[in-house]
């Protein structure tokens, strides 16, 4: 058949004829086509019928108009999106040719320099005889570091910092007043966040990023200027003073606050000037710098529990980009003064990385994210829209932040411990804090807390992947969670009657993750944890109901270089509305600098201290503390609960349990998650030292040497410790799955256990098949009858998957039935042979 997509009015029939249609039929087929881009055969005789317009045209006719339409629409959103890359291309290449002249400037600029230099010291001695070369040492050292002028407070001392700051602002932007090398791990490109450096050998630590916008310059400063609503550190910007230039600039002066990110370091603030203008090419310029005395600049009084940092000359660079659009630099340079926390943690305050992740890159993601959203304007999960779920993502960020700080000027108050002092409790009365919580909800029973308790507590990890652990909190709840507590957190937020349809199983059921959004370059997720078969109330215990938590996941690229790691979540209603209250509580791990060590500073709990290795529960000769710079970060633990005041005492002695039982299993999961070389040297852990596990690795090797007629383990021991202790850490991985309709596993090695990255108590929660790519699940189904029939079965190479969802190859595989004592089949058990991570 004969087809065109020139000319929307023109149809085609067999005979390569085509036909002619008058503007009134183009017209109501137009019509048509927006109701049902496709119709079916009926559906075109029907719209035949009700068209009397159309009545002159045949259905085959139709037909072909329909599939013209189609192609050309196709072709005109193909064109589109082409052009949209194209224009992306060149205002990136644009971008990257401006990176190129930077960079051959600073190659020049340090020539230069390492020449001056060179001359300088060779002739040292002939300097201080001759004075003409002492005018050129001067205005070398001149160059180097400009003299301050004299300041003051007044409208024109303030616009002389202000024109200052921009100079050297763009002299970081654009030039090379700052030695900017590539961020490790990022690779500029147009599906990339943007061109991003880090400083080298520069005071304090300093980012750049380069990127491109689809917003125009004057809403992208806009939103920046916003700090609080794309910065999830910081707490609060208060603008105290605005002043015009005569260029049609503003001068503003500010006063920020920021999160401290642990319970073991102060929050930090800033007095600020900030200088917005527009340069001779269009360009838009918002720049910023921290007053000090030295300027003789008007002063902010410390404010008490902040440590006043200082931020250097930073900002934005606005440019408007042909097309649409705009193309974006951002500098961040800070001294966040690393000398007022503990040695240990200084790291995180010393890292251009840490500062690039957390700030400048989170500025470029918020801008994508918006013109996103104004580009491609939807509805995503519970029928909310984008900017609803940001408003969401930010809540549960800042209410997690809130309570990790705890400031009086908030209503907090520390109440005393227990004589240990590893857990902080604070407590909230305050009515602001409340007002959240008072609300009557749809079952018409109010709310009766009327206070708000947080336990929180930071312990340092050693040697476990922070994405990697986080994953795993995530994903396996219930190996670190304690159902009773989720469902009082539930009932304190929602007394009464549960108006949620829930499932009717007895316990703790298991959970279901309902996606709400995901933003694939940040790895972040906002989803809705469903909690099957948890009571909300006393009166609830043996009519258990499902409960909802709303939980924002980021920072689970492993790949990426000094990312944060975040976990919080809060309960909610099952209709939950934009404004619910929420009390967040959750994990925050932060990687800290491998290249520094320090021992743990107080109220910090070090893992790897309190873990039992080696068989006596000492440290064994190759101990954590000489592999602890290849991994180290710090995880923050903070629980909200709401009570009433009269159960203060009682409320707090629970929560303090509850958050050591959490620090207890973190310990559990972090030595089994952390590398096996390392896991090789501990000594056997609770349910391995059990009988069971000692009569069923008998079974394993026994029933191995039976079929395949070959020794599974190298050992001439016959007790069934020795041959646990053998089978545990055997260099494969060896587990056995249970023989059901579905089978789940039940036992793993070591090695099993890092192939599935996962523990014995969660091994359980994994069935066989997904573990197995649809080509393995073919060859297993295969497969099964004869390691039921023969006792055996020997598997080619393939793939299979962990339960952190990441590939592992292996080389082959073998799998036998394990008999009992009774010669009947009680498991089935597979070792992978050579398996390693794609």
């Amino acid at each position: 058949m004969a087809m065109s997509c020139k000319d929307g009015k023109l149809g085609s029939l067999d005979n390569g004829k085509y036909v002619r249609y008058t503007p009134e039929q183009v017209e109501a087929l137009e019509r048509l086509y927006h109701e049902c881009p496709k119709p079916s055969s009926i559906r075109r005789q029907q719209l035949i019928r009700e068209c009397p317009i159309l009545s002159n045209i045949e259905p085959k006719q139709i037909k072909v108009w329909f599939q013209n339409r189609r192609c050309r629409e196709k072709q005109r959103k193909e064109a589109s999106r082409l052009q949209a890359v194209n224009r992306k291309l060149t205002a990136m290449n644009k971008l990257l040719m401006e990176e190129n002249d930077r960079l051959q400037k600073q190659v020049s600029h340090l020539v230069y320099e390492n020449g001056y230099f060179r001359q300088h010291t060779q002739n040292t001695t002939l300097a201080t005889k001759d004075t003409s070369c002492e005018s050129v040492v001067t205005s070398g050292q001149h160059h180097l570091t400009p003299q301050q002028t004299p300041r003051d407070a007044s409208p024109a001392g303030l616009l002389s910092i202000a024109e200052e700051t921009l100079t050297e602002f763009l002299s970081k932007a654009t030039g090379t007043a700052v030695e900017w090398v590539q961020m490790p791990g990022m690779k500029p490109g147009p599906d990339s966040v943007g061109i991003v450096a880090i400083s080298h050998n520069c005071t304090g630590v300093a980012a750049r990023a380069c990127g491109l916008v689809g917003l125009e310059p004057t809403r992208v400063a806009e939103i920046l200027k916003d700090r609080p609503s794309w910065f999830r550190d910081c707490r609060a910007v208060d603008v105290l003073n605005v002043l015009p230039t005569a260029s049609g600039g503003t001068i503003e002066l500010l006063y920020m606050q920021l999160y401290a990110l642990t319970t073991l370091a102060p929050a930090r603030d800033f007095w600020l000037l900030r200088y917005t203008s527009v340069l001779e090419d269009g360009s838009l310029v918002v720049c910023e710098r921290s007053l000090k005395n030295t300027q003789n600049g008007p002063t902010m009084p410390p404010v008490q529990h902040f440590v006043r940092a200082e931020m250097l000359p930073s900002g934005y660079l606005i440019r408007p980009c042909e097309g649409g659009g705009s193309i974006i630099h951002i500098v961040d340079h800070l001294d966040l003064e690393p000398r007022s926390v503990p040695e240990v943690l200084r790291p995180l305050y010393e890292s251009s990385t840490v500062l690039a992740q957390k700030t400048t890159m989170a500025a470029l993601r918020q801008l994508r994210q918006i013109a996103q959203e104004v580009s491609q304007p939807s509805t995503t999960g519970w029928g909310r829209r984008p900017a609803a779920l940001r408003a969401l993502s930010q809540r549960l960020s800042r209410g997690f932040n809130e309570a990790l700080n705890g400031f009086t000027d908030e209503g907090w108050t520390v109440i005393g411990n227990d004589g240990v002092d590893d857990v902080t409790i604070v407590v909230n009365s305050s009515p602001d804090k409340l007002m959240g919580l008072n609300l009557s909800f749809t079952n018409g029973f109010p709310a009766v807390s009327n206070a708000v308790l947080c336990a929180k507590a930071s312990m340092l990890l050693q040697n476990v992947p922070p994405a990697i652990l986080l994953r795993f909190l995530r994903e396996h709840r219930s190996e670190w969670a304690d159902n009773n507590i989720d469902a009082y957190s539930a009932a304190a937020i929602k007394v009464g009657p549960c108006s949620m349809q829930g499932s009717r199983v007895g316990g703790f059921g298991g959970q279901v993750i309902l996606p709400l959004a995901h933003t694939a370059e940040h790895e972040e997720f906002l989803e809705v944890i469903k909690l099957e078969g948890i009571g909300h109330s006393p009166e609830d215990a043996l009519m258990p109901r499902d409960m909802f938590l709303l939980q924002l996941c980021s920072g689970m690229d492993e790949n990426a270089v000094g990312t944060c790691a975040e976990l919080i979540f809060a309960p909610i209603d099952a209709s939950f509305a934009d404004d619910a209250p929420l009390l967040p509580s959750g994990f925050r791990i932060i990687p800290l600098d491998s290249g520094k060590e320090a021992s743990s500073p107080n109220r910090t709990l070090d893992l790897a201290s309190a873990l039992e290795i080696g068989p006596a529960g000492n440290r064994s000769s190759n101990d954590y503390s000489t592999n602890s710079s290849c991994m180290r970060s710090v995880m923050t633990i903070a629980f909200e609960f709401a009570f009433e005041s009269h159960m203060q005492e009682h409320v707090a002695t629970m929560a303090r349990q509850y958050v050591r039982s959490i620090i207890s299993s973190v310990q559990r999961v972090a030595l089994a998650l952390s590398p096996s070389h390392l896991s090789s040297q501990a000594g056997l852990r609770t349910p391995l030292g059990t009988p069971e596990a000692q009569t069923l690795a008998r079974w394993i090797s026994h029933s191995y040497r039976c079929y395949m007629g070959v020794e599974l383990l190298k050992t001439g021991a016959e007790e069934s410790d020795s041959i646990l202790k053998t089978l545990w850490h055997h260099s494969d991985a060896i587990m056995c799955c249970s023989l059901k309709a579905l089978p789940v596993f039940t036992f793993a090695n070591q090695a099993g256990l890092d192939m599935l990255e996962t523990t014995l108590v969660a091994l359980q929660d994994i069935t066989l098949e997904k573990i197995f790519d649809d080509q393995g699940r073919k060859t297993l189904c295969s497969e099964f009858p004869q390691i039921m029939q023969q006792g055996f079965a020997c598997l080619n190479a393939g793939i299979c998957v962990s339960s952190m969802g990441r590939p592992v190859s292996y080389e082959r595989a073998v799998a036998w039935k394990v008999l009992n004592e009774e010669e009947t089949a009680h498991c089935i058990c597979f070792m992978f042979i050579n398996w390693s991570f794609v």
